[in-house]
């Protein structure tokens, strides 16, 4: 019989969870990332590039024109960085649902409690988390 190594098969690595902290597991060829985080990735990247080049426009009109122009691209440069700024809070925002006490990702089985934070089913009662909401005062 002939071993695995002279059949060319080549033996698994051991998983390694996405560097993301998203619970999927990722590979060396997409960077330890799983295929949702290097998607996120690959598209902030192309959304990066596409505010670069219209900065880089922008430059080369300041070139040619007045100081108005400056001032239109300062303002260019600071809505940029404040849409970057709001893409990355949305996606922090979406992430997975994840219980506060304990990490477990709930997914649409997950309770929101009236302090605003999202739990499973083992903590979603007040008591288990420490609630700072006064239910006796609001009920």
């Amino acid at each position: 019989m002939e071993s695995s190594k002279e059949i060319g098969c080549r033996a698994t690595e051991d998983p390694v969870l996405c560097i993301n902290d998203c619970d999927f597991f990722g590979s060396a060829t997409t960077m330890n990332m799983c295929s949702k985080c290097q998607k996120d990735m690959i598209l902030l990247k192309q959304e990066h590039a596409k505010l670069a080049a219209a900065s880089c426009k922008d430059v080369v009109r300041r070139s040619s024109s007045s100081d108005e122009s400056e001032l239109a691209l300062a303002g260019t440069a600071v809505a940029s960085a404040d849409l970057a700024s709001q893409i990355s809070q949305v996606k922090s925002k979406e992430g997975l649902k994840k219980c506060i006490a304990c990490r477990k990702r709930v997914g649409l089985t997950g309770f929101s409690c009236k302090c605003g934070d999202l739990y499973c089913a083992v903590h979603h009662y007040s008591d288990k988390h420490n609630c700072p909401f006064d239910y006796r005062n609001a009920g």
